[in-house]
């Protein structure tokens, strides 16, 4: 089965930095889109960052120009560099991606992991 493992998150400082990895094991092709997610306590879950099949990539206001989102294919891994983190970065993040078996052939159910905290202390 497919799976996805999110890593890479810790306790901080306000104005400090974390990278978080996205690792998508399993019999698939290649990782189509793919997103990162955050849920702070007492809050729904939220779209961080994302990014398309084509590479286009989005960002939730509150994140433009701290965060960036990328993607390597030949490793069918996914990362979310955080820069300045606020304590308002604080909560859970979740990678979803989107993959496809073989070329031309998408799975229909994207995949969630299981999620990693990130709380910053200001």
């Amino acid at each position: 089965q497919v799976q996805v493992v999110e890593s890479g998150g810790g306790l901080v400082q306000a104005g400090g930095s974390l990278r978080l990895s996205c690792a998508v094991t399993g019999r698939i092709f290649r990782i189509n889109a793919m997103g990162w997610y955050r849920q702070a306590p007492g809050k729904q879950r939220e779209l961080v960052a994302g990014i398309t099949s084509g590479g286009s990539t989005n960002y939730a206001d509150s994140v433009k120009g701290r965060f960036t989102i990328s993607r390597d294919n030949a490793k069918s891994m996914g990362y979310l560099q955080m820069n300045s983190l606020k304590a308002e970065d604080t909560g859970a993040y979740y990678c979803n991606a989107n993959v496809s078996s073989s070329a031309g052939y998408y799975l229909p159910t994207p995949y969630w992991g299981q999620g990693t905290q990130v709380t910053v202390s200001s």
